[in-house]
């Protein structure tokens, strides 16, 4: 499986992208939105990750129940995909959701239906993947 996050938007308070997930021979399996937050030299905590490839694996936690974690990114650790909705629940990582609406009334946008697209990623690659930060 790989999968890759083409980032399409970029603002100082956010990153916006599009998560797609191909099998081994490059059949598109689904699509979905990314929220992370904006680039800041990797910053830990206040950054997103840098632009490269990762491999993904699964994992639990008792926070974010299934979800997945990104190995081997550069002076950081624990960067997950997991589940949420604005870009103030984001220490890093990647949020999914199946599309951008501003939910809080905030004026950013947001990603909605985040457990149910985590949820269909988990079921389509249940061993992890390789991603291609763009």
């Amino acid at each position: 499986m790989i999968a890759q996050i083409n980032r399409t938007i970029k603002t100082d308070k956010q990153t916006l992208g599009e998560f797609i997930l191909k099998d081994d021979k490059g059949t598109v399996l689904m699509k979905c939105k990314t929220l992370e937050l904006p680039w800041r030299n990797n910053e830990f905590q206040k950054s997103c990750i840098p632009s490269g490839t990762y491999n993904v694996v699964p994992r639990t936690s008792p926070k974010f129940s299934k979800h997945y974690h990104i190995l081997d990114v550069p002076n950081r650790t624990y960067i997950l995909i997991h589940t949420g909705n604005y870009h103030t629940q984001i220490l890093g990582c990647i949020l999914v959701g199946s599309e951008f609406k501003d939910i809080n009334g905030d004026g950013s946008l947001d990603v909605t239906s985040s457990r149910i697209t985590l949820d269909r990623i988990l079921k389509l690659a249940p061993k992890g993947f390789k991603l291609i930060v763009a």
